[in-house]
């Protein structure tokens, strides 16, 4: 019971601290739809899976232990989040002008930044890797790892889905989208910082 507590209240405390997933739900709820939004947070919770996967499977414990692994991980998950922060901020006013601006993001776009955003995150690895490793018992039995796993990834569904919720309501929408350039480009100054940190972290692990 204790082990579970444990679970449960570090994976509450880790999914609703500011990062990229947050920022990146919000900003397709605000300036696309509450469908891109929760989309987004489904593929979110998907790329949550990758991190639980590979810890289960020993892998984890190689790139906990492994310097040069770790920053490769840093280096691509940051690379990928000024990426997209550098596209954001690209944004031209005329691409933003209105609530129909540009061709909305498909579903398939939505979960794949969700997912991608979450998969190449090196503070989710960090996160999961040392869940299991220093909460989860070594005695604990696979299907009690996967479910907790499973609560994991749920937390970040039900989390995200609720953020996309309350950023896509009519009222905040309505506030805010006057402002839709700015939003992006403030989004898009905010992961190409979390980049930066991350690149910045990797080398100084």
């Amino acid at each position: 019971m204790t082990e579970l507590l444990a679970v449960v209240t570090i994976t509450i405390f880790a999914v609703i601290s500011p990062g990229p997933d947050f920022a990146m739900v919000t900003r397709n709820s605000l300036l696309l739809s509450q469908r891109a939004g929760v989309l987004t947070a489904l593929g979110i919770a998907a790329g949550v899976w990758v991190h639980v996967a590979y810890t289960l499977l020993g892998v984890g414990l190689l790139i906990r232990q492994s310097l040069f692994l770790f920053t490769v991980l840093k280096f691509v998950g940051a690379a990928y989040l000024i990426w997209l922060g550098i596209r954001m901020l690209r944004t031209k006013p005329a691409e933003t002008t209105g609530l129909a601006a540009h061709p909305a993001l498909s579903d398939i776009g939505a979960l794949r930044v969700g997912f991608l955003t979450n998969a190449l995150n090196p503070k989710t690895t960090v996160f999961v890797v040392s869940l299991f490793m220093q909460v989860v018992g070594p005695t604990t039995a696979l299907p009690v790892q996967m479910g907790y796993g499973a609560f994991i990834s749920a937390a970040h569904l039900i989390w995200f889905a609720i953020v996309a919720l309350f950023f896509s309501s009519g009222t905040v929408r309505l506030r805010l989208i006057a402002l839709r350039h700015w939003i992006d480009r403030t989004f898009g100054a905010l992961l190409v910082g979390f980049g930066a940190l991350l690149a910045t972290a990797s080398v100084t692990r």
